[in-house]
C-alpha cells in the first residue's frame, strides 16, 4: 500500500534538511525567492541546500511583519541567516546599523552575500559563527533557528548567542508551534530570559526575549520597540 503523501512543508523541510551543513550535498538548482513588505522589496537568489529556497518561509513572513521597528544604529544579527530575507530587510530598515548575517552553511553565506551586494546593501556582513571579527554584544537578533538540529544543539546555540545581547536589548525568534514554540518558551524562562509571545498565525510564533532581572526567571522590564527595555 502506498504510504500517505506529506504535506507540502514536511516535503520542502525533506529536500532542504542539509540546510545546517557547512557544506550542502545536494546539487545546485538555483532559484529565486520576492521578499514583498509595505516598506521593502527585494529579489533574491537561492538555491538549494539552503534553508527554504523555493518560497519565503512563512515564519520568517511572520517575524518580519510582527517584529517591531530595529534599532537604527549598533550591531544587529540575523542568527541562521540563510540567503538573507531578514538580515536584508534589517539592512534596509536601519542603514546606519551593521547588520551580521551569521550561518553555519557555506553556500547559504554566499547566496546572501550576492544579495546583499545585488540590492546596495553594503551594510550586511556575511560570516560564519567562528569568524573572528563577528561582535562581542548585539542591540538586537532576529532568527527563525534551526530547530530540526535537535533540542541539545538549539539550546547550545541559543545560550551562546542570547549571552551577546547587549543588556536592553531583544531577540526575536520565530518557532512553529508543533515543533515546539511553547516548550522551548518554557525553556527560555526557566534559563533566565523573559520570553513572551507577540504574535501567532499559521501555526507559528514570535517569541520576544530579553535579559531577566533580579531572580532567574524574574520579569524585570518590559522590552519595548526595537528591543529597548522600557521601565
Amino acid at each position: 500500500m502506498r504510504e500517505p503523501r506529506a504535506p507540502r512543508g514536511e516535503r520542502e523541510s525533506t529536500v532542504s534538511q542539509q540546510y545546517f551543513a557547512e557544506r550542502p550535498a545536494a546539487g545546485r538548482r538555483p532559484g529565486s525567492v520576492h521578499v514583498v513588505l509595505p516598506d521593502v522589496h527585494l529579489e533574491l537568489e537561492t538555491d538549494s541546500g539552503v534553508f527554504s529556497p523555493s518560497r519565503l518561509d512563512p515564519g520568517t513572513r511572520l517575524l518580519l511583519d510582527a517584529a517591531p521597528p530595529p534599532p537604527a544604529a549598533g550591531n544587529l544579527l540575523d542568527l541562521g541567516s540563510g540567503y538573507g530575507p531578514l538580515a536584508l530587510v534589517l539592512a534596509a530598515r536601519s542603514p546606519d546599523a551593521q547588520v551580521w548575517a551569521v550561518d553555519v552553511n557555506r553556500r547559504a553565506l554566499e547566496l546572501c552575500a550576492r544579495n546583499a551586494g545585488r540590492a546596495g546593501l553594503h551594510n550586511v556582513r556575511c560570516a560564519a559563527p567562528d569568524d573572528p571579527a563577528v561582535p562581542r554584544a548585539f542591540g538586537l537578533i532576529w532568527s527563525n533557528p534551526p530547530i530540526r538540529i535537535g533540542k541539545p544543539a538549539l539550546h547550545a546555540l541559543l545560550t551562546t548567542w542570547l549571552a551577546r545581547l547587549e543588556p536592553d536589548g531583544a531577540a526575536y525568534l520565530v518557532i512553529q508551534r508543533h515543533l515546539g514554540s511553547d516548550s522551548l518558551q518554557r525553556w527560555l524562562e526557566d534559563a533566565g530570559w523573559r520570553a513572551a509571545r507577540i504574535a501567532a498565525r499559521s501555526g507559528y510564533r514570535v517569541l520576544q526575549v530579553g535579559a531577566a532581572s533580579g531572580e532567574k526567571g524574574g520579569r524585570g522590564g518590559r522590552v519595548g520597540r526595537g528591543g529597548r527595555a522600557r521601565r
